[in-house]
């Protein structure tokens, strides 16, 4: 039966993989494509390596080179914990391919535990971009023996695994207990971005504990965050125990690798055998739509082409909760942002960000559109629905309008999604900040123009590295190279900019560098947008 597993696990790799298309199409574009999107990954996990190296050589220049190991399984489990949870919903449930795979000769939770180690493996670059520049650095830092890096090499490779079940156990418990609405996926989106925000107010739990018990001093905090983690944390307290013990051939070393490797494999029987019971029941119910029985042909209102674009962008964004939770996420955050600074105040969130440093008042206030740009800029609609039309696409192309028409249409819908919630979070933030009404209008403009830069660059992105050959929209959504190209970047080049700006502030007048960079953002806007209309005469 396990051969039978691996088979199916294979089969599912190579329906997504992108070095198939590279090794058997003949369309050369198709497959510079690939070899950008292998690029694009590269230098992504290469600034994570560099990032990972780099924060052990400062905690070593604080002295704190011994917390690496539990820093690095939190990190892990972290980043393990979300992405599974956010990708849950499409790759272990309600998947586009769940017919085919049931009707084999598999038992539901083999074919659970197959689509979750899939998730396992699709997602391992990117924890051991994390996990081994950090074991180079504590090694050559710490001068730990040899015999540390196979311990943390083969221990690794199990640090993500239980995040991932709880994450996975977690939206499996979310989606059945929504099965059971008529608007199912309205509560499953609900209860997800519920939890995403309880998760990412976590943080600011843990360091208001330790300030409670009165740790001041930087080294000593961190220190003390990294101890309660991991005590908390049992999995982290086992890796970093097996890690730091290794080189003196220790009996924690055995029994914290012990306790990690056989914790991971009963939970994940326990895990797929509670889901195998359900797992059919669960799907048939995520995929059942409720219809009216009163239902009535009303009358029909004529709109214009652009609209009803927009319109069909907004139910399908609706219609997932994985893409909804990533599309609009930055939009809720903005939300909850502007109305965090009415109620506490602009100088008190910017103290809890970052943990009281001394900013003098008002420093900050030429970025405040850059903020809320960081945001809501973070992920666009148009990098995914490009993608998002997959097998449909030949119904789109029939209909009678050009494609200029249908990306107008998708760039308006992100827009209207967009630029509210912007000038929401603008008013907010300049409300509380106390900012003129001249400085409020040129960052409404700003904020404005940012929204159009975006939504055009992202288009230039979903159009440039469209795939429709997706089997689940995880691939789209989470793991497309059109989305990974625009997001890391843009966010990286966004976070530069604040600290340019706040410096910039600081030297001349902040009301010319809002303008300053107004023309850039609009120059980059134009530009982006005339590439669209370019792309689409191909």
């Amino acid at each position: 039966m396990r051969s039978k597993n691996l088979l199916l696990l294979r089969a599912l790799l190579k329906s997504s993989s992108m070095w198939n298309i590279r090794k058997y199409s003949k369309d050369g574009k198709k497959r510079g494509r690939v070899l950008g999107g292998f690029f694009g990954f590269a230098m992504l996990y290469l600034m994570v390596v560099v990032y990972s190296f780099f924060g052990c050589f400062g905690l070593y220049a604080l002295d704190s080179i011994e917390v690496v190991p539990v820093m690095a399984a939190l990190t892990v489990s972290a980043l393990a914990f979300v992405f599974t949870f956010i990708k849950t919903n499409g790759y272990l449930l309600n998947f586009k391919e769940y017919d085919m795979l049931m009707a084999l000769p598999f038992r539901p939770k083999d074919v659970a535990a197959c689509k979750f180690e899939y998730m396992y493996l699709k997602t391992l670059p990117w924890y051991l971009s994390l996990s081994l520049p950090m074991m180079v650095g504590y090694g050559y830092f710490g001068k730990t023996g040899w015999l540390m890096y196979p311990v943390w090499i083969m221990l690794g490779f199990f640090v993500p695994v239980i995040p991932m079940l709880a994450a996975s156990l977690l939206g499996f418990l979310i989606a059945k207990a929504s099965s059971g609405f008529k608007k199912k996926n309205m509560i499953q989106t609900l209860l997800t971005i519920v939890f995403v925000m309880l998760a990412l107010s976590l943080r600011y739990i843990i360091e208001a504990i330790i300030r409670k018990n009165q740790v001041v001093n930087v080294t000593e905090q961190a220190t003390a965050m990294m101890e309660q983690a991991g005590r908390y944390y049992a999995p982290a307290g086992w890796f970093a125990e097996a890690v730091q013990h290794s080189g003196r051939m220790e009996i924690g070393a055995l029994s914290g690798a012990l306790l990690l490797v056989g914790t991971t494999i009963v939970l994940f029987e326990l895990v797929f055998l509670l889901v195998g019971k359900y797992y059919r029941q669960l799907n048939s119910a995520l995929q059942s739509h409720a219809a009216k029985r009163n239902f009535r042909v009303a009358s029909q209102k004529r709109n214009s082409v652009y609209n009803a674009i927009a319109f069909k962008e907004w139910k399908r964004l609706t219609a997932s909760t994985t893409y909804f939770v990533n599309g609009a996420m930055g939009e809720i955050l903005t939300a909850v942002l502007g109305i965090a600074v009415l109620i506490v105040g602009m100088d008190r969130v910017v103290a809890i960000v970052t943990q009281n440093a001394p900013i003098p008042k008002g420093i900050l206030n030429p970025s405040i559109p850059l903020i809320v740009y960081f945001l809501i800029g973070l992920m666009t609609t148009t990098v995914c629905s490009p993608s998002l039309e997959g097998k449909n696409y030949w119904i789109v192309q029939s209909l009678p309008m050009t494609k200029k028409t249908l990306y107008q249409g998708k760039l308006l819908f992100q827009l209207y999604l967009s630029v509210p919630f912007t000038i929401f979070g603008i008013v907010c933030m300049s409300i509380s900040a106390h900012v003129a009404v001249l400085d409020l209008v040129l960052y409404l403009l700003l904020g404005v123009v940012l929204c159009i830069f975006s939504a055009s660059w992202g288009l230039v992105c979903g159009i440039k590295h469209m795939r429709l050959d997706w089997e689940n929209e995880v691939e789209v959504v989470k793991q497309g190279a059109a989305v990974m190209i625009y997001m890391f970047p843009n966010m990286f080049i966004t976070m530069g900019l604040i600290v340019l700006v706040v410096w910039l502030g600081t030297v001349v007048n902040p009301t010319m560098v809002t303008l300053a960079l107004l023309a850039v953002a609009s120059i980059l806007a134009a530009l982006s947008y005339a590439k669209v209309m370019r792309l689409v005469k191909e």
